[in-house]
């Protein structure tokens, strides 16, 4: 381990991502092994994700975590797939202890378990199943200052041979996904790509107030996100790779995946930190 790794925001979107990759999956099964490559092999991976969801932060410290599938009405092949992986016990009590220090009421549970905005990621970039998970539950009804902060208190992770990684979606309307249903591979709608389009300009530019008040700022943003959950983890991530310098966010943030499918369910990824730039053309 030569340097700090970058952390991550990925884009879990549908399920079916676990059998039907699509562009995004197929872009983390060579995320992963480019991880590998340019920094070694993760010590574990701690995530965190709007499907292990609660008012105040819980680390989730079991020896060992069961997938769970839980969602419904998908394919019976979806309910099978199986990614058990060990936990980090040690280091969820440390992780615990972190976000205690830092102010937060935070809570270390011995529980443990996958939902499927970890590992239908993990499946694709790390499909061995053996690298130790510890996730890290959201609060909702956070703010994205707040979940920047509480990145920030995770920074010297990265450091540690430790891969962060916050999982949600760039955008995120199941109401419109249900109501009005359109095919996986149809064309892109105008409202998503202009948001998509203010999210990377303002990240390349490095522009946190801005990135911060995106409810005020970004064109369609209720649209793209009726609710916030699976947004605040881009936060999170961006957090955890923040530096002593930094005042409001990490100098770099880099998008290194864009894809849509259903027209309006965003699929891109980011890393932030000065390592990031290692990932531009994964």
């Amino acid at each position: 381990m030569t340097a700090a790794f970058p952390t991550l925001f990925l884009s879990h979107g549908s399920p079916m991502i676990a059998v039907e990759p699509g562009p995004a999956g197929h872009f983390l099964q060579r995320l992963g092994p480019a991880i590998e490559t340019l920094w070694g092999r993760p010590k574990a991976i701690v995530v965190m994700s709007p499907h292990t969801a609660t008012p105040t932060p819980y680390v989730l410290g079991a020896a060992h975590h069961d997938t769970i599938h839980d969602f419904g009405g998908f394919p019976a092949a979806l309910y099978e797939i199986r990614y058990d992986t060990p936990g980090e016990p040690q280091l969820a009590s440390e992780i615990h202890q972190k976000l205690v220090n830092g102010g937060l009421p935070a809570r270390l549970t011995s529980q443990g378990g996958l939902d499927h905005g970890i590992w239908t990621l993990l499946m694709h970039m790390f499909p061995a199943a053996n690298l130790p998970v510890v996730p890290l539950s959201l609060n909702p009804r956070a703010k994205p200052a707040d979940m920047l902060a509480l990145g920030r208190l995770l920074t010297d992770l990265r450091r540690q041979g430790v891969l962060v990684i916050g999982s949600g979606s760039l955008t995120h309307n199941l109401q419109r996904f249900f109501h009005h249903p359109s095919p996986v591979d149809a064309p892109e709608e105008a409202d998503c790509a202009a948001f998509r389009a203010w999210v990377h300009d303002k990240a390349q530019a490095a522009d946190w107030p801005a990135l911060l008040d995106y409810r005020a700022q970004a064109p369609h943003a209720w649209a793209m996100h009726p609710t916030d959950e699976h947004w605040l983890a881009f936060y999170f991530a961006a957090g955890a790779a923040m530096c002593d310098t930094d005042t409001i966010g990490p100098a770099t943030s880099l998008r290194i995946h864009e894809s849509v499918t259903h027209g309006h369910l965003a699929m891109d990824a980011y890393a932030f930190g000065a390592e990031a730039a290692k990932l531009a053309n994964v």
